[in-house]
């Protein structure tokens, strides 16, 4: 592509059939889908190692975050701390959105496996077209939808490819595994949300992340009463600690390496992304976090990939470059949809900013 020192009118194409500025959006969200690759690992690791319960990962992952991003605001933008009541309340939602995700996402991974719950949750990408072109007027293109029909079936064959008994679920793990993909997209609809009101990314997950915290610690006490034998769900928060192995220094070391590495850095970039890039195309990037996550497993644990699996990262990597290098605008409606997206917009609390 050749170069220029020219900014890009509004509506300007880019490669991938992505809108003007989409380029620094499209390496944002591959670069997330690259850090968020490694909270898989380490929680195997928490949960395997250290038998972590799953909701008390959950809230230390997401409080962790908080405490990590708050000093580091506090010295160098210390305005983004800055909370008004519309903020609140929007981030209270938000932040109840990100805690039922996770809590979903931890019963489908109970209920289904992994494979099947990630696979599941990675067919938000539908959800988010919907939500998309309802809340923002975004459409794609025949073949950009194609494109996302192809990563799809690649999604699956890696999901699916390496465990047969995987493919076999309940009516309940189902529901829960859709769920999930809505939750996925409520999301991202809520971090597009946010950007269009113009509120700092590293505010919003510095607040989003700390309320989530709260209901994962409502979550965690409900969940206590639950008939849950073999702890795996819920237990005390200060699990690592006790015991008589007495502190696991190692354990809170990579609590604290999952939420200041990947949570924080791979959820900011990705509200990053969601300023130039539609939600579908942005949820499509991050599902390369399959594929990511397989290559990282084969250098650190030692993990093969079967054929079908190998065939399926081929076919999401070939589904995003051709996303990425093919010359073609997103359609649009022509005046952007602002009845729909103010509509959308006036559904959740807090008031936009004044054009």
């Amino acid at each position: 592509m050749p170069n220029s020192t020219a900014t890009p009118a509004a509506g300007t194409a880019l490669p991938g059939g992505l809108p003007a500025r989409a380029g620094q959006g499209f390496s944002l969200a591959v670069l997330s889908a690259f850090l968020l690759a490694f909270t898989a690992i380490i929680i195997r690791v928490l949960t395997e190692q250290y038998r972590l319960p799953a909701l008390v990962l959950a809230f230390w992952r997401a409080a962790l975050v908080s405490a990590v991003l708050f000093p580091v605001l506090l010295c160098v933008r210390p305005q983004w701390l800055r909370l008004s009541w519309a903020r609140l309340r929007f981030y209270a939602l938000f932040g109840l959105v990100l805690a039922l995700f996770n809590a979903l996402w931890t019963f489908s991974i109970m209920l289904n496996g992994a494979s099947v719950a990630t696979i599941l949750s990675y067919f938000s990408v539908g959800f988010t077209v919907f939500l998309g072109w309802v809340c923002f007027g975004e459409r794609l293109s025949a073949r950009q939808l194609a494109v996302i029909g192809v990563s799809l079936v690649g999604c699956a064959l890696v999901s699916l490819g390496g465990d047969e008994a995987a493919a076999h679920t309940g009516l309940v793990g189902l529901l829960i595994g859709v769920l999930t993909g809505v939750g996925s997209t409520l999301y991202a609809l809520c971090g597009r949300l946010a950007s269009r009101r113009g509120y700092p990314e590293w505010n919003t997950i510095l607040y989003v992340f700390a309320f989530a915290a709260l209901y994962q610690l409502l979550f965690n006490t409900a969940a206590g009463h639950l008939p849950v034998p073999d702890g795996s769900l819920t237990g005390s928060l200060w699990f690592l600690s006790q015991g008589p192995a007495g502190i696991q220094w190692h354990g809170w070391g990579l609590l604290l390496l999952l939420a200041a590495g990947p949570t924080l850095l791979g959820f900011g970039l990705y509200n990053l992304s969601l300023k130039s890039l539609p939600l579908a195309v942005a949820n499509l990037i991050l599902s390369l976090e399959l594929v990511f996550t397989a290559a990282i497993a084969f250098v650190l644990l030692g993990e093969t990939l079967t054929p079908w699996q190998l065939l399926g990262s081929a076919l999401m990597l070939a589904g995003i470059g051709l996303m990425r290098s093919r010359r073609r605008a997103v359609v649009r409606a022509p005046d952007g949809s602002p009845g729909a997206a103010a509509a959308c917009a006036a559904a959740v609390p807090g008031t936009p900013p004044a054009a």
